[in-house]
């Protein structure tokens, strides 16, 4: 399951490059880092800024989560080489496609193992 999983957010990042202005990997394998990144950052760091954050997060109704998913996937971009986000709002679609991908999959892969 972890490798269709990466698999797909490597595509799913792909497709964010594609359609997004802005966003641009060179190769798959880039997207690949790129999703193993992503899933690192999701996991250790953006828990903690939304903690930070809770107080922003609250009043905004939760909607400050998209501009952390923004900032995470733009921190992505520093880390891994070939792999480029030019400015925030390039950065939120990029990040608006990966979340929708990787929620699909995971629905998906939910209802086919329940």
């Amino acid at each position: 399951m972890f490798i269709l999983r990466w698999v797909v957010n490597a595509l799913a990042v792909m497709l964010a490059a594609y359609l997004i202005p802005g966003v641009s990997v060179t190769n798959f394998w880039a997207a690949l880092i790129t999703a193993l990144v992503m899933g690192l950052i999701n996991a250790i760091i953006r828990p903690l800024v939304v903690i930070l954050t809770l107080p922003v997060n609250i009043i905004t109704l939760g909607l400050f989560t998209l501009v952390i998913n923004a900032l995470m996937f733009w921190l992505a971009a520093y880390f891994v080489p070939g792999f480029d986000v030019n400015g925030f709002w390039a950065a939120f679609g990029g990040a608006l496609i990966f979340w929708a991908v990787s929620w699909l999959t995971n629905a998906s892969l939910k209802t086919r193992n329940a």
